[in-house]
């Protein structure tokens, strides 16, 4: 649980920043993606099923199945990077928050590197 400052003397709020992002991404995922498009969604990313698993559960062809999964990454990374008012990509952006000068002397003495690349790579502006 993260702590975020409360607006009153002795007011404190918390949040689960992993937990909200989890349920916006599945919840961004599921509005956005068709029936067909979800399912594959669900058993290749989400339950981490091969894709010859896949492919037999679903009834396709393996071609059938990797444009699919191509598709659904470029549609999925373009609503995540346009979602407003707060979008899910870039990571630093979602789980930034309140940044304290104390903080920030920590991390220019003991500089850590954190970043982490998307699953989903954004597509290419024309």
């Amino acid at each position: 649980m993260d702590h975020g400052g409360g607006r009153r003397p002795g007011g404190h709020t918390y949040s689960r920043k992993r937990e909200e992002f989890i349920a916006d991404f599945s919840l961004v995922s599921r509005r956005v993606l068709e029936d067909s498009e979800h399912r594959i969604f669900r058993y290749f990313f989400l339950l981490g099923a091969d894709w010859k698993l896949c492919c037999r559960q679903l009834k396709i062809e393996r071609g059938t199945f990797f444009h699919e999964v191509y598709r659904i990454e470029q549609i999925l990374g373009r609503e995540f990077a346009e979602l407003e008012p707060y979008s899910l990509y870039p990571l630093n952006e979602y789980f930034g928050g309140v940044v304290r000068k104390e903080a920030c002397r920590s991390l220019l003495v003991h500089p850590i590197r954190t970043r982490t690349e998307p699953r989903f790579p954004l597509p290419l502006s024309a």
